[in-house]
């Protein structure tokens, strides 16, 4: 009998789901799936989850590269609740911990941390922010919004997003000139979001970039 039609899904068409290094047997982390992500984490061999605050599957690891492999999943006896058994590739929580659960509970109730971070968060939240800004601006293209500024660079066409690329590179170079980090900081987040727009006019996605730079990296 197939998982999928065991499970017992909540109202919202849900499933807590238990994450365990299969190694070290440590409580990494807790998520949620729905039949989708189920599916297709039981397809890929790669953990697949449902996101309650962006309403959308995500597949763990698609922006940081911190992979969960799939090597067992359990099903509670009130068919309820799912345990996955993962190896884990860097760390699971997005504050730069092997776990999410890196924090106890003291004698007088305060919090204790007590794990290290294991990477450095910012740098990896940074590459799912740059993807969370490129989800927006191709649902801009796919679904105008007036007075949208993006859809306004797409209704005018590549020329016009090349022109706005090529001044954006010119404001950079006038602030690295000056010497001033506030403005060098907000113009190369102009640069970048220009660059992503023309990314999505031309289909290149980040994964695209991404790989591109592991290359040269390696």
């Amino acid at each position: 009998m197939n998982i999928v039609s065991c499970i017992k899904f909540d109202t919202n068409g849900l499933v807590p789901v238990v994450v365990q290094d299969v190694s070290t047997k440590e409580i990494l982390m807790l998520a949620y799936m729905n039949k989708e992500a189920l599916q297709k984490t039981l397809e890929s061999k790669k953990a697949h989850y449902y996101s309650r605050s962006r309403k959308q599957l995500w597949l763990k690891g698609e922006t940081s590269g911190h992979y969960q492999h799939i090597k067992k999943i359990s099903l509670d006896c009130d068919q309820d609740a799912l345990l996955l058994e993962v190896e884990q590739t860097g760390g699971a929580c997005h504050t730069g911990h092997k776990s999410c659960f890196y924090q106890s509970i003291g004698n007088e109730g305060d919090l204790v941390e007590n794990q290290v971070a294991v990477f450095d968060p910012i740098e990896t939240y940074g590459a799912q922010i740059l993807q969370a800004v490129y989800k927006v601006i191709i649902d801009r293209k796919a679904n105008p919004k007036e007075g949208s500024y993006t859809n306004y660079l797409f209704e005018k066409g590549l020329d016009k997003i090349l022109k706005k690329v090529g001044e954006e590179s010119s404001e950079v170079i006038i602030g690295a000139k000056n010497q001033n980090a506030e403005e060098i900081i907000y113009e190369i987040s102009d640069l970048l979001y220009h660059l992503m727009v023309l990314m999505v006019h031309q289909k290149i996605r980040w994964n695209d970039i991404f790989s591109e730079l592991q290359k040269r990296y390696s």
